[in-house]
């Protein structure tokens, strides 16, 4: 009885890095990652500078104070503050970002994924109705081919 051999470690290695998502995983990291450097730049450059012609460009430095006395910052501080500026920057840029990837990025490619979707659906409707039609010239062709037969018939 031989032994089937088992695949190694590292064949088993070498197909899971060469499976399709893997690959696909793995760009869209490196994609994400430049993506957010633009993102954040849009936040530092655009979107501050209009929230601070209202009031700070720094949202970080929104707060409120829970508990007297809020005085200092770091490790020198007193009382406790919540920070709601950084939790309000965090979720600009994060409403930002969902917004950019969705109307540059998911909108245009189902628009594209449907239009394809809506030719190929065309074509199929097309080869539907030439098949119908040419069935339906086979079938009087056929009916004509009787009818000539019957009328020979007669005249015999």
């Amino acid at each position: 009885m031989s032994k089937k051999k088992q695949p190694g470690v590292w064949e088993g290695f070498k197909a899971f890095l060469m499976r399709g998502n893997v690959v696909d995983l793995a760009v869209a990291v490196v994609i994400g990652a430049a993506f957010t450097n633009i993102v954040n730049s849009v936040v530092k450059g655009v979107i501050n500078p209009m929230v601070g012609a209202i009031g700070t460009q720094n949202l970080d430095s929104y707060s409120s104070c829970l508990k007297d006395p809020c005085k200092g910052s770091g490790d020198t501080a007193t009382g406790i503050r919540i920070m709601w500026g950084s939790v309000l920057g965090a979720t600009l840029t994060f409403v930002i970002t969902a917004a950019v990837v969705y109307f540059l990025m998911v909108l245009p490619m189902s628009k594209y994924l449907a239009r394809l979707e809506a030719r190929r659906k065309a074509k199929e409707g097309t080869h539907e109705i030439i098949e119908v039609t040419e069935l339906e010239v086979l079938k009087e062709i056929r009916d004509a081919l009787v009818a000539q037969r019957g009328s020979g018939h007669h005249e015999n």
